[in-house]
């Protein structure tokens, strides 16, 4: 029916389902919980079909988890403060605030047009007062227990953005935001001691089993534990050695030269006696090289002899102390022994300065020479030109080296981590205010919980240039010391927009609470998340900022799990145009102008079907007309057999019936458990659809023979009413419609009832039909009743006369039979 009006249908049952409050939830001990949640949305602007395909697989699952008698809780939010809101305020001369409330509003309407079941009364957003009230309550916990803390560090400085960024906002030398170069400064900045959780951090990847290997990985790189050791190497003429950290011990006898990093507080002295203005002009320019670009390898590598030279502890060895800028502070102890035999870097570099290369460590094989390698070889071996070290295996001598160093009081086994402290000062005004004071006489002062929340300004001046708007609000900046009474300046930083999310899933839990964060009561029943849905970007800034926060949680003795997240799902992105749609580049396509011609139903259907939900999608225009005539298909189904098919609601399937009846049931049953698993365990949605499509044909081929049968009908009813419940949470308004039609008045709308569940006994097949191999090839098919013993499979292939033609005249060698697949002849 090309005139069936789906978009008064769609806003029909939304206007119900809001007015009856049909997604609301509450803590229920009675029913067993789920909570399902995608990560928040940025208030952007407007949702692109993109956005949609994320949501629509929380919501898919959270529809059939409602209908399996769980407690489901679906909330959704706004992670609303930060950069982006601030500059589109800028560029149009109007307020963050204004122009996040309207975003939201907007995109708010466009998810409700989605039909997506959220209890709205749950919605948050992270620029509410209320919200970031605890941001600063958190913080000052944490200030209280050193683990917020405030230092003059080399920073991250994006100056288009005007803002210091984290480490994980700035890889490659890069914004993450703007795209923009970084430079580096020195500032006093707020950081989180992340450092004292990496342990932990690490350790409890062990029991996240149903996140993706590849964000562990990501995860594990990150934190960059690498167990090694210290070692000392005295300086001739100094008082003080240089200590390397290495994780190659086994290879400390070859090493030919030390490095330094070009920022090493040991550089300037050593080479103020011996280096000449050249030498130290050369180690000033390394030192201005830009530090991600160093420590990507995205410069060429070199160096500058110190004119100094070190003492090998293993060996006694003089060698060369050189400055290199693939070297950097912060990285181990901006020291390294370099033994080029076993290191690429160090390879190239000595080969590049003309450096001496020694074997250290020897592979089964012809012996390796030094003066002959093409490249180091970092594999496994026995250790040679090691002195009493030699023909050690290189993993043992790792730790009877480095405990031959601590004992004799130049080194020790240790381990160091690339993980930094979270870097969380931002110098932009949309943004949690950092609740402390500076007074002259009492120093660095948290304001007491009953000043919360520090809110921001309303009046501060948006310009877009000199610097943080804060700092030019007068009233803001004029505070009072809370420990003396006397002038204090108030903190005009504010804080990452990471701070914001890496706790918001708590608040969905109890959003009205005002005794703290959240209700502990209301969080200890829905927690942990049981499925969290987003972006494979977020593996190394949200997800390991938002462990940490549970982490700190915990030991303030909020929450009593370690970790926020059972199963996480990392969605595929949709692409148009051969790139990811994005609003940046101008290739997205909003769900108004696709629901406006197919419908919501529609569009929900072709985001879940076109592609597996963990890899990427690309948009089709072609491809939506699929799923739209599937829908209206089903349409015309129902209207053609509500009538008849409605009166016989509620009474008992026929014991007797037709094959092609008993064949249509065992279908349906088949397609009721392949769905249940595809969208509970698998999360394959894609196939799911798929089987709702196969189930339609199947309905579709056996009409003829099932309408006029008065016991078949029962079977076509249970057939089409099983299609639209199992279809319902990737369609749901034209199911509810239709499910109207099918059901006597006053049954109540579809959302309520209970999910179909497979009947193993109608499902398993009655035959079972065999492909039969001789000597590897298939010569014949036979079917067999379900259930058939395997001996009289044996004969049954045997007997087929395709078969007996192949073996006449041979010897059977055996016969095997791969249950529901094969029987395999081998004759010779």
């Amino acid at each position: 029916m090309s005139d069936y009006d789906f978009e008064a249908i769609e806003t029909r049952w939304q206007k119900r389902w809001h007015d009856e409050g049909t997604f609301e939830v509450r803590e229920d001990a009675s029913r067993p919980k789920f909570y399902c949640l995608e990560m928040l949305p940025y208030p952007s602007g407007d949702i692109h079909v993109g956005h949609v395909r994320n949501y629509c697989i929380t919501d898919v699952v959270s529809r059939v988890k409602r209908m399996q008698g769980f407690n489901v809780l679906h909330p959704i939010g706004w992670d609303a403060l930060g950069l982006p809101a601030e500059n589109a305020a800028i560029k149009r001369g109007t307020h963050p605030e204004t122009w996040t409330r309207s975003n939201i509003a907007s995109m708010k309407q466009q998810l409700q047009r989605m039909g997506f079941s959220y209890p709205w009364s749950r919605e948050i957003a992270t620029c509410d007062a209320d919200y970031y009230h605890w941001n600063q309550w958190t913080f000052l916990r944490m200030l209280e227990r050193g683990i917020a803390y405030r230092q003059k560090a080399p920073v991250n400085w994006c100056p288009s953005c005007q803002t210091v960024l984290a480490n994980e906002q700035a890889e490659g030398g890069i914004c993450w935001r703007c795209k923009s170069a970084i430079q580096e400064r020195e500032m006093d900045q707020w950081f989180l001691r992340i450092t004292n959780y990496q342990d932990e951090l690490l350790d409890d990847m062990n029991g996240l089993t149903e996140w993706p290997e590849r964000v562990l990985v990501q995860q594990k790189n990150w934190i960059g534990r690498s167990p090694g050791a210290h070692v000392d190497f005295a300086v001739a003429g100094e008082k003080e050695p240089i200590r390397v950290f290495t994780t190659r011990v086994d290879t400390i006898c070859g090493a030919t030269f030390l490095l330094l990093a070009p920022e090493h507080p040991r550089v300037e002295a050593l080479m103020a006696s011996v280096a000449g203005d050249e030498a130290r002009a050369a180690v000033a320019r390394l030192h201005r090289q830009d530090r991600r670009a160093r420590l990507a390898g995205q410069v060429e590598k070199e160096g500058v002899f110190t004119g100094r030279h070190a003492v090998n502890p293993f060996n006694g060895e003089r060698i060369p102390i050189w400055v290199g800028n693939f070297v950097l502070m912060g990285y181990g102890t901006g020291a390294i022994m370099s033994v080029p035999a076993h290191d690429q870097r160090d390879f190239e570099f000595a080969r590049k300065y003309d450096l001496n290369v020694r074997v250290v460590i020897q592979p089964d094989g012809p012996a390796l020479s030094g003066d002959t390698l093409t490249e180091c070889y970092s594999g496994p071996g026995k250790l040679v030109n090691s002195g009493e070290w030699n023909g050690l295996d290189w993993e043992a001598a790792k730790d009877k080296m480095a405990a031959h160093a601590e004992a004799k009081g130049f080194g020790k086994a240790t381990v160091t981590y690339r993980l930094k402290d979270w870097l969380i000062s931002r110098q932009r005004y949309w943004g949690t205010p950092i609740p402390v004071v500076y007074c002259d006489k009492c120093g660095v002062k948290g304001v007491p919980d009953s000043e919360l929340p520090i809110k921001l300004p309303p009046d501060a001046p948006f310009t877009g240039e000199g610097g943080n708007p804060l700092e030019k609000v007068e009233s803001f900046v004029k505070a009072k010391c809370p420990s003396c009474g006397g002038p204090a300046r108030r903190e005009t930083d504010t804080m990452d927009t990471f701070v914001d999310s890496s706790w918001y899933f708590y608040r969905y839990c109890s959003p009205k609470y005002a005794g703290g964060p959240f209700d502990p009561k209301a969080v200890a029943h829905w927690f942990p998340i049981d499925l969290y849905v987003g972006g494979i970007e977020h593996a190394i800034l949200h997800l390991i900022y938002s462990r940490f926060w549970t982490k700190v949680l915990r030991d303030l003795g909020l929450v009593k799990d370690a970790e926020p997240v059972t199963r996480l799902f990392p969605q595929g992105m949709v692409h148009w145009k051969g790139e990811v749609m994005s609003k940046s580049k101008g290739n997205t396509i909003a769900p108004d102008d696709v629901n406006a011609r197919y419908g919501a139903d529609t569009l929900r259907l072709y985001v879940l079907f076109a592609a597996p939900p963990e890899m990427s999608l690309e948009w089709s225009e072609e491809g939506i007309e699929g799923p739209h005539r599937f829908l209206l298909r089903l349409v015309r189904l129902v209207g053609r057999h509500a009538d008849v098919l409605r009166p016989l609601a509620g009474q008992p399937m026929p014991a007797e019936l037709s094959a092609a009846a008993r064949d249509l049931r065992r279908r349906t049953h088949q397609a009721i458990a392949k769905i249940s698993e595809d969208v509970s365990e698998r999360l394959q949605l894609n196939t799911a659809v798929a089987a709702l499509m196969k189930l339609s044909n199947e309905i579709h081929a056996a009409e003829p023979a099932l309408q006029d049968d008065p016991a078949g009908r029962f079977a076509l009813r249970e057939a089409v009413v099983t299609l639209v419940q199992l279809l319902n949470p990737f369609a749901p308004h034209v199911t509810e419609e239709l499910w109207e039609k099918l059901q006597p008045a006053g049954t109540g709308p579809l959302v309520d009832t209970r999910w179909p569940v497979a009947d193993a006994a109608v499902a398993r097949e009655e035959t079972v039909e065999l492909a039969v191999q001789v000597n590897g090839k298939v010569r014949a098919r036979i079917s067999v009743a379900a259930g058939t013993a395997e001996e009289a499979i044996r004969a049954a292939a045997l007997a087929e006369p395709k078969v007996v033609e192949q073996i006449a005249g041979k010897e059977i060698v055996k016969v095997v039979v791969v249950p529901g697949r094969l029987v395999s002849v081998v004759v010779k």
